[in-house]
Formats: structure tokens, sequence, C-alpha cells
């Protein structure tokens, strides 16, 4: 039996989902520079609502399953990285090609963060049911909103971009999860 490589599995996925970023790229541009933080912040919202209401209710009435939410999850949780670097403005600011390197910076730093996470954890996400990274990943948008309600100024608790990348990071588990049982 081969052995798996979360690494490896974790740039698989963020390959797919750099793949769909790129084409929505050439499709609408960069149009997601236009989203203040609380309207990514719902948007994020409703897609893992999304993931919970199918995997509470068992069907899906449009035809989408929970995999292609956790892909959304991870590409919004990098927009909103980039939002955070960048701000928001009023009328698309970068060329693709930018939104791309852009990308490709907080998907490094994602995958940074997973490797350190899962030395110190010891692959605990492997034990994990999916439902659960969608009950943690709802848990980091309550965060958010809270932090976003409050201006940012925290007392003790990590700041937005923290979650956002715990909220990337669920989101490739949950896809990786998801890929093993097809």
């Amino acid at each position: 039996m081969a052995t798996v490589n979360t690494e490896d599995q974790f740039k698989a996925i963020i390959s797919e989902c750099r793949s769909l970023f790129e084409k929505k790229l050439h499709d609408y541009g960069a149009s997601w520079r236009i989203l203040r933080p609380s309207s990514l912040t719902d948007q994020l919202f409703i897609k893992a609502k999304r993931i919970r209401s199918l995997e509470t209710k068992g069907a899906s009435m449009v035809g989408e399953g929970i995999r292609p939410e956790f892909v959304a999850l991870v590409n919004y949780g990098i927009v909103g990285l980039i939002q955070l670097a960048k701000g928001y403005v009023d009328s698309v600011d970068i060329t693709p090609a930018e939104a791309l390197r852009w990308y490709d910076e907080f998907a490094d730093e994602a995958l940074a963060l997973m490797i350190r996470k899962n030395h110190d954890y010891d692959e605990a996400w492997r034990g994990m049911r999916v439902s659960s990274y969608t009950d943690f990943i709802l848990t980091k948008i309550e965060r958010i909103k809270e932090i976003e309600n409050l201006h940012g100024h925290t007392l003790v608790s990590e700041g937005i971009d923290a979650n956002y990348m715990d909220v990337i990071n669920y989101a490739v588990f949950g896809a990786i999860k998801l890929k093993e049982g097809e």
C-alpha cells in the first residue's frame, strides 16, 4: 500500500481550486475586488451553510454536491486574504495575472501553515468527520463576523487572516476526504 502524503494531497487540491479560480478570472475578471469584508464573510457563510444543509438533508435540489462548495471555500478564503492585504475597491484594479500571483502567495502560506500544524497535531484531521470540518468552518466564519463587528480590535484572539487560513485548510481537508471517498 502506498504511503499517503498530506502535502501532496494538499497541493493537488489547491491546484484544482486554482484551476477553477483561473477559469473564473477569465470569465469575470477580478470582480470580487469590490467585495467589502462583510460581504465576503457572508459569501463564505452561505457556502458553509449549504454544505451543512446538504450533510443534514443528504440530498441536493440544484445538483451540485458538497465537494464543489469546499473548493469554493478555499477560493473565497484566498480572496479574503487578498482583500485584507489590498482593501476593497469600487472597480476592478488588478489583472488576472496579478490576481493569480496573489492567489499563489496565499496558497503557499496556507500550505506552510498546514505543514506546521500537521506536524504538531500528528495528522489528527484524518480521524475527523467531514461534518466536523463544516462545523469548524462555520465557527471560524462566526469568529470573523465578531472580529469585523469589533473593527478588528480583539483582546487575545487571532485576527481575521488566521481565521481565513483555517477556513482554507479545513476546506482542503474536506475536499481531500471526499475525494478519498470517491
